[in-house]
């Protein structure tokens, strides 16, 4: 067993050092896996804010971002991703897998948090330390540990483990290569099924 260096964390503080201290200040990359995301607010230039806004800042300064999520975001969630144009555009991309349950954020590549929280309020986000979950995780600048987990996450990303997932008959949108797409997304007359967009749709009467 190899000794690393990492700290560990719990409640608030895993709302202070993973969202305020880092995230927040990215200069190159965010890549966020989560189970779940949820509407959550943070604070920034003094108020309290959607995670939306930040993104949206950290986009506009050419920060690329990317969530890998296992569930269809929160209603609240969509409607404030909604109104971030340039979000929406693709300044965050998304990636859905149902098998998805880490925890982690990597920023710029350098720093890495895993843990239980989710991208969630009462997860890494702002809520009051009596209605937050109780939740603990490490973050941790080792090399290593940091090449493992971006392995994963690039892994499920480019969809290198859809090709043997037993998952895949029921994964709304399954991550394969153009060419494997195209031709298991034949239909029984040769048709092509187009399968769903890669990023958030915007709000239909179908989503509401």
């Amino acid at each position: 067993m190899r000794p690393i260096e990492a700290e560990l964390l719990s409640g608030s503080e895993l709302y202070r050092e993973v969202v305020l201290e880092k995230l927040l200040h990215a200069r190159e990359s965010v890549c966020i896996a989560t189970a779940n995301v949820k509407a959550m607010f943070v604070e920034h230039g003094g108020r309290f804010v959607p995670l939306v806004e930040v993104l949206d800042k950290l986009a506009a300064k050419g920060v690329a971002l990317r969530l890998l999520h296992a569930e269809l975001p929160s209603r609240p969630f969509r409607a404030a991703f909604d109104k971030q144009a340039r979000l929406v555009a693709g300044g965050l991309g998304l990636k859905v897998c149902p098998r998805v349950h880490f925890k982690a954020v990597v920023v710029d590549g350098a720093w890495a948090y895993l843990g239980s929280a989710n991208l969630t309020g009462a997860g890494l986000g702002a809520k009051g330390d009596t209605v937050r979950n109780f939740e603990l995780g490490f973050v941790t600048e080792d090399f290593d540990v940091i090449d493992r987990v971006t392995a994963l996450y690039e892994a499920v990303w480019s969809g290198a483990e859809c090709r043997t997932c037993r998952l895949r008959a029921v994964c709304p949108d399954p991550i394969l290569p153009a060419s494997v797409r195209m031709a298991e997304k034949r239909g029984p007359r040769g048709g092509v099924r187009l399968g769903k967009a890669r990023r958030l749709r915007r709000h239909t009467s179908e989503t509401r």
